[in-house]
Formats: C-alpha cells, structure tokens, sequence
C-alpha cells in the first residue's frame, strides 16, 4: 500500500530468499511453523495503522466503560466457566479490521471481529525481524528515505521497552518460576512458536492444563518430582477447545484459587462476538445475535453466520441459505450471530494479484489500553484462513510495517 516499497520488493523478490526466510524463522522459534507464512510483510500508512489503533481503542473502551453492557456479558460467561476475582479490564485485547471502499471509494476499516484473549505478543515481533534481516529491508538500498525506517511496533515502542511491558503484564511482580503459560496440549499447538518464544523471552514455563494440581487453594505443577507453586497463570486454553476434547481438570474454574490471572479468563467471553451487536462505531458491521432476529434477511449472500465463541474460523457460514439458518436449534440461537459480510478490498500488489489483508491490532492495557503490534493475514480465498486458500502463494501470515 506504499507503491514505491510494494513495487520495490516484488521486484527484487527470489524463491530462495523467501526460503531463507522460513528458516530463519524456525530457527528463532526453535521449532517449526506450522501455519503458512507469506512470502512478503506488507506496507502501511502510517495513518492507516493509527487510525484502525484507535478506532480499536474506541470500541474496546465503549464495552469496558459501560455498566450497562457488563451486566448484560454476565450472559456471555458460561457459570462453569465463571473465574472469581474478576479484574476491571481485560489485559490482552485484539481487534480485527478488514479494508473495504466506501461510497465516496475510499478505503475504510471494517471490523471482523474483537477478542480479550492473547494472541503471539511473542512471535509477532520475531516475525517482522525476520522480513526486515532477511530481505535487507533496514538498508537504504532498499529506498527508505535517508531520514525514515521501517517499523513495527506501536505506541512509540522499541524490543527493549516491548519486552519490559510484556514482563510486566505476563510475569508482575513474581519470580518466573512460579508464572506459567497454561495451554492444552501445548506441544501439538499451532501457537507452540509463540509458546517457545515466550519462554526464552521472560523465562516461564509452558504448563498443560491436565498437569496443573490442586492443593487447597493452591495450584503447582511437578517439576523432576518437585512442587513446583503456580502463583501466577498466563492463560491460552480456549474454552470451546476444552469441552470439545472432553479435558478433565484438577482444579474447577469457579475455585477461589490462591492465584493471578495475566489476563482475567472471564474477559474472554465479555468481549468476543458476543459483543459486536452492541457496539455503535462506523467501523462495525450490521450484526444480530441469531435469537433476536425478527426476519432472516432474503439477501443472505451478502451475510456470515458466525458461532460466538470458536477460533480459526470454525463453524463459520459465508452467504449461508435458509436452511443453514433454520438448522441452529433454539437453545444454541443465542450464541450465533448474522452479520453484514464485508467485501474487502484487494489492496497488496502481488506477482499473483490483487490480495486481501486482514490487520489485527495487539493491544496491552496495564496501566493504559496500549496498542502493541500489528498481525496481518494476507488472502485471495474467500475467507483469511488456511483452509480458505490452500495451493496459493503470497498469502498467510505476515507482518505490517509503516514508515517512520
């Protein structure tokens, strides 16, 4: 999206490089990718990062700010799932924009969706170095302008203060040892990259939950026959992956547990799909929870019927047909929602076309809700994820960067 870069790298682009670059990805992940990375990072304005950062900032905030929606996400939190001690404000939020072009032909955010739960704060950033090393894209060579680099990082952040905040908010006050990264069966875990990434960057363990006891109120995991207390969680267990696969617990969420939640569980289902009905912002979306419709609309290629809670696009209908509609039972209508479908613009110039990109934006809230990072998942299918566009290149996961 910034010709003169855009028209820079494809150029200059050889397979090998894009080779090298995998590698060099693995390597600093210690273990191999598994999902597909593109072959090239993408190129914002600046101004396009700042305006989806703060737009996400805005909608985030009109659900944490109002007591009226929190009473209402009391709904969202199944009571088997509901974490005592509830924090004020979720840690890790992201918020998901596709580019489409509005009446006047401008292009113009749109929002996907919104989710309090981490996502690779500790991958994403080794992702962007990897493009930038690999294919010399810190070099005046490569055009910058004397004074301007390429960056990736928000909010004015640097790796140094970037590793310090995400300490802060994964590890406080605490001894690693006792902080942990809790997951289920984390080693067959896509996510296992950011996982190991993770643990070199603060020094934590990555626990599975069914290894996790229970004493009292306490929580440990063994170590080479050792207790080993767990003082403070960093949770990446989904939820709808737990009921899914059956997994048996020492320890009940609903316990009054002697322990810190970076990133209160409970957030997770506040702010979610479950949300975006109840948000007013130009960048949302026409969305109905499923139960509350009066009419199914008779234009229904131009709608997704979504699962409120299910990560990597699971169960999601695009252009679905009234029968898909009247297929959801009742009892499991309140946690579907009918959405506008967005047509998003094919705005990454690439040797095989024009190609949509889909940009998370990471945010931290410790003392502030900080925008952190930027993911980008680049596609030509019809939907982002992998299933969607299998047997193509130059898309996948990639990193933004802007010019400063």
């Amino acid at each position: 999206m910034i010709p003169s870069l855009r028209k820079q790298f494809n150029d200059a682009f050889i397979p090998e490089k894009y080779q090298t670059f995998l590698r060099r990805v693995d390597d600093a992940c210690g273990t191999h990718v598994q999902f597909r990375l593109s072959e090239t990072p993408c190129f914002f304005p600046k101004e396009l990062i700042e305006q989806m950062a703060a737009d996400g900032a805005v909608l985030i905030r009109q659900l944490v700010d109002s007591p009226q929606y929190h009473s209402k996400s009391d709904d969202a939190v199944p009571p088997e799932f509901k974490v005592p001690n509830e924090a004020q404000h979720p840690m890790f939020v992201q918020v998901d924009f596709g580019l489409v072009r509005n009446a006047d032909g401008l292009l113009q955010p749109k929002l996907v969706e919104l989710q309090a739960f981490p996502s690779l704060y500790a991958y994403q950033g080794a992702l962007a170095e990897a493009y930038l090393d690999v294919y010399g894209l810190r070099t005046r060579g490569f055009g910058l302008p004397a004074s301007e680099s390429l960056k990736y990082f928000l909010s004015g952040l640097e790796k140094d203060s970037y590793r310090d905040l995400l300490r802060r908010a994964i590890v406080g006050s605490h001894d690693p040892e006792n902080v942990i990264l809790m997951e289920i069966d984390p080693t067959h875990q896509k996510t296992l990259p950011d996982f190991l990434m993770t643990e070199k960057m603060l020094e934590v363990r990555t626990v599975d939950i069914v290894d996790i006891k229970k004493d009292g109120s306490h929580l440990y995991y063994e170590d080479g026959g050792s207790r080993v207390p767990i003082r403070r969680i960093y949770n990446r267990a989904i939820v709808d992956e737990l009921q899914r696969k059956k997994v048996k617990l020492s320890f009940d969420w609903r316990d009054d547990l002697d322990v810190e939640w970076a990133g209160h569980p409970n957030w997770y289902f506040r702010i979610s799909k479950f949300s975006i009905p109840y948000l007013k912002h130009p960048s949302v979306p026409k969305t109905w929870f499923l139960d509350q419709l009066d009419q199914v609309p008779d234009d229904l290629k131009n709608y997704a019927l979504k699962p409120l809670y299910s990560f990597a696009g699971l169960g999601v209908v695009i252009s679905p047909k009234k029968e898909d509609v009247a297929a959801i039972p009742a009892e499991k209508r309140p946690y579907y929602i009918l959405q506008e479908r967005m047509h998003f613009e094919p705005v990454i110039e690439t040797p095989f076309g024009g190609t949509k990109a889909e940009i998370r934006v990471m945010y931290i809230w410790l003392d502030d809700l900080t925008p952190v990072l930027t993911i980008i998942r680049m596609g030509r299918g019809l939907m982002m994820g992998v299933d969607h566009n299998k047997n193509m290149e130059w898309v996948g996961a990639s990193a933004g960067l802007y010019l400063e």
